[in-house]
Formats: structure tokens, sequence, C-alpha cells
């Protein structure tokens, strides 16, 4: 016989498919969820500005952001004497891994919740499901790896906080590959000295024009997917 009770129970809202985590949200859930909406505010604040830094301050660029980029033009002003590279090298790893540690604690706080946001590839979601039962060797290797061109870097520092790798480790690994992806980067910056300079200079002289063009864009795309979206939703 049914349970009449079970037949009236109201079905989950729509959008608790777009939480990570199960049941009703903690403070701790609250306070992760902001922050990371918070880097991620930061890093959209900060593009506008980018060309603007590029030239004039490309350390403290390469801090604020982790990109590439900043970290090659730091290193080819480091060629032509402005600053130590071993400056831009520290400014470039630290940059790269200064939040990492809030994607690790989302894959302790939420487990495949949050790799599920993370991701839709199902290849990655089963390699990721079996984030506790992999030898500890191979997570410390995909952790070190995970800042390689094609690589999930989310998922695998979630999932080195849902395997119960510790903070310590995972902070000490990542800074590793941080430092080396830097150290090649920066290497390529250096070697073009001069040339590179002058790359970064003209970005900067057409830095208004380049922010804007950004911007718009930005604006150009997300018009276009919302234009498509109904249609798409339609057929």
């Amino acid at each position: 016989m049914s349970d009449p009770a079970g037949a009236r129970r109201p079905a989950a809202p729509a959008w608790r498919r777009f939480v990570p985590w199960e049941g009703r949200a903690t403070r701790v859930d609250l306070a992760l969820l902001g922050a990371i909406v918070g880097v991620v505010a930061l890093g959209l604040a900060l593009r506008p500005v980018k060309p603007f830094l590029l030239a004039s301050h490309p350390v403290a660029l390469e801090f604020l952001t982790g990109d590439l980029v900043p970290i090659g033009a730091a290193a080819a002003f480091a060629r032509i004497g402005d600053v130590p590279l071993w400056l831009v090298v520290l400014a470039g790893a630290i940059g790269m891994v200064k939040f990492d540690w809030l994607t690790w604690w989302t894959g302790r706080q939420w487990g495949e919740g949050i790799i599920r946001m993370f991701t839709t590839s199902e290849r990655v979601l089963r390699f990721a499901g079996r984030a506790t039962e992999l030898a500890p060797w191979i997570l410390r290797l995909a952790v070190l790896c995970a800042v390689l061109p094609g690589v999930p870097t989310a998922v695998m520092y979630a999932m080195a906080g849902w395997a119960g790798m510790r903070l310590t480790v995972f902070l000490l690994l990542d800074l590793a590959g941080a430092a080396i992806m830097t150290g090649l980067i920066a290497g390529l910056g250096y070697w073009s000295g001069q040339r590179a300079v002058d790359v970064v200079l003209l970005v900067d002289k057409y830095a208004s024009v380049v922010s804007l063009s950004l911007i718009g864009v930005g604006l150009v795309v997300a018009l276009i997917k919302r234009r498509i979206r109904p249609t798409g939703a339609g057929s």
C-alpha cells in the first residue's frame, strides 16, 4: 500500500541541483560559497585593468591574477634589469596558488557535489569518483600536474580535498607545480627580452582600446548566448 504522506511530499526545488551541499546549508557552506563568489568577482573586476597594469606593474599583476601573460611580461622586464628574476618567479607562483586552498576545501566539504559543478565530462567524473581509492602517489602527481594546459585544475584540487589529502601536503605540491610552470614561462619571457618588452609597451599604449574591446566582446558573447538559448530550448 502506498504511503499517502509520501505521495504528498513536495518535490525538491529546482535550484537544489545548482548547489553542491546536501540538505540545509550550514554557516560553513555559505561562508565557503561566499569566498568562491568573491574570488570570481575579483577576477572579473581585474579584467578591464589588466592592459593598464601589464607594462607599469607586471609583478603586481601576476601576483593578483596568477595569469601566464604577466609572468612572461615581468620576466621580459627582468631581462632588461627592471625587476629581479627571482621576484618574478616568486610572485607568479604565489599568484597562481593563493586561492587554491579554497578549491581543496570545497572537495573536503562537499565531495562529489562540487565535482559535478566543476565538470560535465563523464570520464573526469568517473576518475574523480575513485579519488578515495587512488594510490597516494597518483593523487599527488595529479595535484602536481594540475597546472598543465588541458588538465581540469579545479577538479584535481577538489578531488584532493575529497580524498582526504592533508592541506599542508596539498599546498606544497600545488606550490611546486606552480613554481615549475612559472619558471618555464619566466624563462621564455626572459629569453625574449627587449622584443617582449616592446610588445608589452605597445599593449600599454593602446590599453584603453584593449580594455574596452574586452568588455565589448564579453557583452556581445553574453547577448548571443541569451538569444540562442530560447531557440535551442524550443527545438
